[in-house]
């Protein structure tokens, strides 16, 4: 799967759709977000099903403010709707590998449960 352009009106539905998100957090004036975007290219062609997405900072502000992006790129990963990665600077390619063999083994009923606890807190 290509990368998908996310804006504001097809965010929550490519969050329902898929069980794992790879969001990547860009604008065409940052320099190291456009040495990182063959990286992220290469791994949704790898990963056909996950979803990667990039989200334009300049265009989709009011998403970038919603997740408080403050440095691009920025790379944020949800499971199952839940946010479980968030880290501004680009990845090398063996560390995004790295980074989606975490996610795929991630233990997502102890996941949910804690994520649960944390949203009942704040």
């Amino acid at each position: 799967m290509s990368t998908l352009k996310l804006t504001r009106d097809n965010f929550e539905t490519t969050l329902e759709k898929n069980d794992i998100v790879i969001l990547d957090f860009w604008a065409s004036w940052c320099g190291p977000c456009r040495a990182f975007a063959p990286t992220f290219e290469a791994a949704s062609q790898k990963h056909g099903d996950i979803a990667f997405g990039k989200i334009n900072t300049e265009e989709e502000q009011e998403l970038a403010a919603a997740f408080q992006v403050r440095s691009i790129p920025m790379i944020m990963v949800f499971r199952d709707q839940i946010p479980v990665f968030a880290q501004a600077g680009a990845l090398p390619g063996p560390a995004l590998e790295d980074l989606i063999t975490q996610v795929r083994a991630l233990d997502m009923a102890d996941v949910r449960k804690k994520y649960d606890e944390m949203m009942r807190q704040a």
